[in-house]
């Protein structure tokens, strides 16, 4: 169900398995200036879901801004075709059967480029591509912050404390997953330029206040 987060920002967090552990998923709206939504990381559309985002405004953009947040982009395809559709590098060739607008890189496609930021963090090896809304000071991530730590499941905080996963970001999988330390480092400092507070994160809570410094503590280590 879609609720509100921060100004001209909404969330819709819903269950979902990764390799048999609940860990959810998460998808933001954003409404830009003109009206139109920038969908990130879109869940299944029911007609719920559906119905309150039209209450919303015209869906302008939708982008799978990882290569493991694609399942649904069909769905939303079908039901709004003008829309913008952005894959981050790699997907448009994991998932051949959709038809995306452009694939994503550090420059905003025209559609949302007076509304959002981003940083192609290709250091990561989701290849993921991160958002930044000014008006709402709110970056929006997938997998870029993992937190699992205070999950509802009792197994899933489990496999968190087995991970290292105390905070988001945190743990030895979030090693394994950057190729590259110093690419990353400069990225990180990208990121970390803008004037954030809040942060989405697929999977975990938000994080209502103090997300850059979140963001430093994560990726301290690089």
């Amino acid at each position: 169900m879609l609720a509100p987060f921060a100004e001209e920002v909404w969330i819709d967090t819903r269950s979902g398995k990764f390799w048999g552990v609940e860990c959810g998923s998460r998808m933001t709206l954003v409404r830009m200036g003109d009206g139109g939504l920038f969908v990130h990381s879109p869940v299944s559309l029911d007609d719920e879901t559906r119905r309150a985002v039209d209450a919303l405004g015209p869906v302008r953009a939708v982008v799978a801004p990882s290569v493991f947040h694609h399942l649904y982009v069909g769905e939303w395809m079908r039901a709004y075709p003008k829309a913008v559709y952005g894959a981050c590098p790699g997907l448009e060739w994991k998932r051949p059967d959709l038809a995306f607008t452009c694939v994503l890189a550090d420059e905003p496609h025209p559609a949302w480029a007076r509304d959002l930021k981003q940083v192609y963090f290709s250091a990561r090896r989701e290849n993921e591509v991160v958002f930044f809304h000014a008006v709402s000071r709110t970056l929006i991530c997938c997998d870029a912050l993992l937190n699992l730590s205070t999950h509802d499941s009792w197994t899933t905080r489990v496999v968190a404390r087995m991970m290292g996963n105390t905070a988001p970001g945190f743990g030895w999988p979030e090693r394994l997953m950057i190729r590259d330390r110093g690419l990353a480092r400069r990225q990180v400092e990208r990121i970390l330029a803008w004037d954030f507070d809040r942060i989405v994160l697929s999977h975990g809570p938000a994080v209502e206040h103090g997300g850059r410094e979140a963001v430093r503590r994560a990726y301290a280590w690089v």
